[in-house]
């Protein structure tokens, strides 16, 4: 599989008004209306389609993003595409930029039944992947036997379960939810982590679920937009010496890790995702690779830097 081709789309930032990505704000339409932000979400997934990106990501939480997402499907008919998406979370923004709270967490029967039917509805039989979104260690999902029962039916739906984390902990629940099981089967088969060249604890997690079999996606690989708009130093002179823009590297860096089996890139406008789009061309050889390798923080640190951000 070459470097575009384990590129995905995803649209955190697409599907709602307000999100938290830095450097987001001057690629949107003026006015962000839903028949706006339609359009950017569609023009998006054109110019990726035509580049040859295969795999978009969605969720239930990020506004109208499977709803833009199965309008597309519908009026472009692609060929080869595969669609993940998510529940867990519900979207209460109200599409207002500041509104008090944006979405709400709730990982139990009730959400996950309700969620599966919405999804399959704006998404009309396209969706490959269900994914419970941002599944941590104290999610009751690990002591709800009939939860994770209901999940594994929709295998019989022809649709993989997977999960994604988030938090300081992401190795810990990749290795626990990776032993769940239903009737002697894996309950998982795919896992979606944050790894960026900031936060790099899920690594070797993440290398291990590849090696047991499940498919890695990696997600926020440029921190919400950090290492494109204020990326430290040494970034910045490694993407100068490659020629490219620091979010280009960033990415390569993700593309260098040979568990990563699809690298999720947020871009908000044919610009941004032009720009991505380079990564597919970076070589990194050993020196660099190293240099990268020490940017790492804190997940602690990281975690709370990135729930400081505001959504805007």
């Amino acid at each position: 599989m070459n470097a575009i081709q384990r590129l995905g789309v995803g649209l955190a930032a697409l599907g709602r008004p307000a999100y938290i990505n830095v450097g987001r704000a001057d690629e949107l339409p003026p006015d962000r209306s839903m028949e706006a932000m339609r359009e950017a979400t569609w023009n998006v997934l054109d110019v990726a389609y035509s580049a040859g990106i295969r795999w978009v990501d969605a969720a239930r939480s990020y506004g109208k993003a499977e709803e833009f997402l199965g309008g597309w499907l519908s009026a472009r008919a692609p060929e080869g595409v595969t669609v993940s998406s998510k529940w867990g979370y519900a979207y209460v923004g109200e599409w207002k930029t500041d509104a008090p709270v944006h979405e709400v967490k709730q990982h139990d029967l009730d959400r996950y039944r309700a969620q599966y039917e919405e999804t399959r509805t704006f998404l009309d039989g396209h969706l490959s992947v269900y994914q419970v979104h941002s599944l941590t260690g104290d999610s009751p999902l690990f002591q709800d036997v009939r939860l994770q029962e209901a999940l594994a039916e929709s295998a019989a739906d022809g649709v993989q379960v997977g999960f994604t984390t988030s938090g300081p902990r992401q190795p810990e629940t990749i290795r626990r939810a990776m032993e769940l099981e239903v009737s002697g089967q894996r309950l998982f088969s795919t896992v979606q982590s944050t790894w960026n060249l900031l936060e790099t604890s899920a690594e070797e997690a993440l290398r291990e679920a590849h090696g047991a079999g499940l498919r890695v996606l990696v997600k926020e690989v440029l921190a919400n937009g950090q290492l494109a708009v204020r990326p430290p130093a040494a970034v910045r002179t490694v993407a100068s010496g490659k020629g490219v823009q620091p979010d280009a590297l960033a990415l390569a860096a993700a593309l260098s890790r040979p568990w990563a089996d699809i690298v999720l890139v947020g871009a908000v406008s044919t610009t941004q995702l032009v720009a991505n789009l380079a990564a597919t061309e970076v070589d990194l050889d050993e020196d660099e690779v190293e240099t990268l390798s020490g940017l790492g923080v804190p997940p602690e640190s990281y975690w709370a830097d990135r729930g400081a951000l505001p959504w805007t």
